[in-house]
This record gives structure tokens, C-alpha cells and sequence, in this order.
């Protein structure tokens, strides 16, 4: 496992998630005692960044690539229950053991924090504390959206609705707004994202086939992806027109 630092993002004025992460609204006194008790960590796509009950010895942020949240049932079965995205927060202060495997779907880059000093710190800074409580509302809200997407959508819903929250995470982290083509790398596989949304990857690859021969979406390559219209990739997403179930 790597754990070598990315000296690319070591000033915090230069990190892609400053906006988003955890300390987003954290003052210049604040920042310098997080400098104190933060180190980077690097993953290869497929590497585990912490198996489901170990000690936690840090919490961070993704700083760039995507890893999965995965739940292992007691005869071996798994399910993805989640995602991480960019600027999303991994690890839980007061709670000693991961509650899930969380791998790295691609290559992986995290800001890392020692858990104890960050929850000492924690406790005497309430700009930490109150962005840590709106993301973890907002992870609450996606998650029910995400039940929504899974138990009810159709399968070109489901792609559609994945196409665009990798595309809106990707609008904000970027700070180009939701006006006029969208384009950005898709993170994930089409095995990945089968996975994920509860499908074969024989049904993913035909239902994006489908989406770029109706213009909802341009693909160059297998990840390259331009949205022309966002508005329409988001009717997609809730109204599916051939009207039925693809798994």
C-alpha cells in the first residue's frame, strides 16, 4: 500500500476540494493546526483503504479518484452501497471501526488526518464540526435519493441518474456551474458501474449506447463524455421511454 505523499496538493490554497472539504470554512489558525496532523495517502485502483471493522487510525478526504463503500454478508455475498467522490469524507470521529471495506475504484489520492488530534480539534472548532454536519446531511439526503435510484428507477433511469451525479460533482468541484455542455472523464467502468446500480454490464453498455444514439450524451473513447443538454439528461433520469425494467 502506498503511503507516500502527493507534494502536488501539500498547500491547502492550491487543493481542487479546499471549496468542499472538510475544511471549507476553516479560518487561516485553524488550517495551520490541521497542516499539523495531515498527511496524504495514495491507492491503486482496486487497493482496499480500510477493511469493514478495522481500527481507524485517521479520517480525510478524497482529493481525487472515486472508491466504493462495500458490505460483505456472512456467506460472502456483497453489495456497493456507495460511492466517493471527490471532497467526500472518509471515517467517522467517535467511531473506533469502519463500518465498511472502502476500495479504491480508481487511483486514488486522500488528505488524511490523524483521528484523535482531528477530534480533539474538532471539538474546539466549530467551523470543523459545522461543516462536517452539512456533509454529513448532505451524504443522508444522497443516500435516500440513492434508494430511490436503485429500488424504482429503470435501467436507463439508473445510468442516467449516475451520468448526472458524477456530472454535477464534477460542475462544483470545477466551479463551472450547471450552463451549456457539460464534459468531464467518466471515473467508473461499465463493469463498475453495473455493480453499483444492480445490472448486467450487458444491460449498462446497451442502455449508454442507446443514450448517446439519442443525443442525450457524446462519448470519445469509453470515458470521454460531453453532455449537451443537462436539463434533458435530468428529465432521463426520471422518465424512462421504453417504459420497462432492463436487468
Amino acid at each position: 500500500m502506498s503511503t507516500q505523499p502527493q507534494l502536488c496538493h501539500s498547500n491547502c490554497d492550491d487543493c481542487p476540494i479546499r471549496h468542499r472539504a472538510v475544511c471549507a470554512h476553516c479560518d487561516t489558525d485553524e488550517l495551520e493546526e490541521l497542516e499539523e496532523i495531515k498527511y496524504y495517502r495514495s491507492f491503486e485502483a482496486g487497493q482496499t483503504v480500510i477493511w469493514s471493522g478495522d481500527q481507524m487510525s485517521f479520517v480525510g478526504s478524497v482529493v481525487s479518484g472515486i472508491a466504493s463503500l462495500t458490505q460483505t454478508m456472512e456467506d460472502g455475498r456483497t453489495q456497493m452501497v456507495g460511492l466517493l467522490l471527490p471532497s467526500d469524507f472518509v471515517g467517522r470521529p467517535g467511531r473506533e471501526g469502519a463500518p465498511y471495506d472502502v476500495v479504491a475504484t480508481t487511483d486514488l489520492v486522500m488528505c488524511c488526518f490523524r483521528k484523535k488530534p482531528f477530534e480533539e480539534l474538532m471539538a474546539r472548532t466549530p467551523h470543523i464540526a459545522h461543516r462536517l454536519l452539512e456533509m454529513t446531511l448532505d451524504e443522508l439526503d444522497a443516500a435516500r435519493e440513492w434508494m430511490l435510484v436503485l429500488g424504482r428507477k429503470t435501467a436507463r433511469e439508473k445510468i442516467a441518474s449516475l451520468l448526472s451525479i458524477i456530472a454535477r460533482r464534477d460542475a462544483s468541484l470545477t466551479k463551472r456551474g450547471m450552463s451549456g455542455p457539460m464534459v468531464f472523464d467518466l471515473p467508473l467502468t461499465r463493469e463498475a458501474m453495473a455493480d453499483y446500480l444492480g445490472l448486467t454490464l450487458e444491460t449498462v453498455s446497451r442502455q449508454i449506447s442507446a443514450l448517446k444514439k439519442d443525443g442525450v450524451i457524446h462519448l470519445e473513447g469509453k470515458r470521454h463524455v460531453t453532455i449537451p443538454d443537462m436539463g434533458r439528461l435530468m428529465e432521463e433520469a426520471g422518465d424512462d421511454t421504453d417504459g420497462g425494467f432492463l436487468v
